[in-house]
């Protein structure tokens, strides 16, 4: 027969599997806890391998099926007011042929600096309008992550061209107006919230 330790011990680790099943099978370590799963049981899943450990504070359930996009989601997941932007929404969104080599995000003036062993990740503070319009929400692998919209990516990577570099930016508004779906109000919305309006201009008037 099972000791009573060995029952409690299997009942938290079935209770804890539920709770990752719930989000998904991705959490971090202060959503476990908060969840009920104790440090102790989170701790020794890891060590027993029944959790991943996908970055520093963040686990996965092993069983679970892989992680499809796990640099998006861990950062989702470690950087909750984050906003995926730049060249990084720009791919999401089918928007460029650069590979994002660091995931880009968009953080409040003032916000810590969030700190990642994995993925590199490249921050930009936006303030106001900037930062809060044009956010949509995405489930990927049963997380809910934040992205500017395409019309909002847009506009910013004309605010920061430098950054990005203007064929990119360019790039991206000719595969955009290929599209047969464009809304140029909302672009040229952001486009002033970005202060880029005289800038984005002359190229959507060759484009369209």
């Amino acid at each position: 027969m099972l000791s009573q330790d060995a029952n409690n011990h299997g009942f938290r680790f079935d209770k804890a599997v539920t709770v990752f099943k719930k989000h998904g099978g991705i959490l971090r370590t202060t959503q476990a806890i908060r969840a009920g799963i104790h440090p102790t049981t989170l701790y020794a899943m890891r060590d027993s391998g029944a959790l991943e450990v996908v970055s520093r504070g963040v686990f996965h359930l092993a069983d679970s099926p892989s992680l499809g996009n796990p640099d998006l989601v861990t950062v989702a997941t470690r950087v909750p007011d984050g906003v995926i932007c730049l060249i990084s929404a720009l791919a999401f969104h089918e928007l460029t042929t650069q590979i994002p080599h660091e995931v880009h995000v968009a953080l409040p003036r003032g916000a810590e600096e969030p700190r990642l062993d994995h993925p590199p990740i490249k921050t930009y503070r936006f303030t106001g309008e900037a930062y809060t319009e044009g956010v949509e929400t995405h489930e990927l692998d049963g997380v809910i992550v934040r992205f500017y919209n395409p019309e909002k990516t847009l506009a910013d990577c004309f605010k920061f061209r430098n950054k990005v570099g203007l064929d990119t930016a360019v790039e991206a508004v000719r595969f955009y107006c290929e599209r047969k779906r464009i809304k140029v109000d909302d672009l040229m919305r952001y486009a002033a919230i970005c202060r880029v309006k005289n800038t984005i201009r002359p190229y959507l008037e060759v484009l369209l």
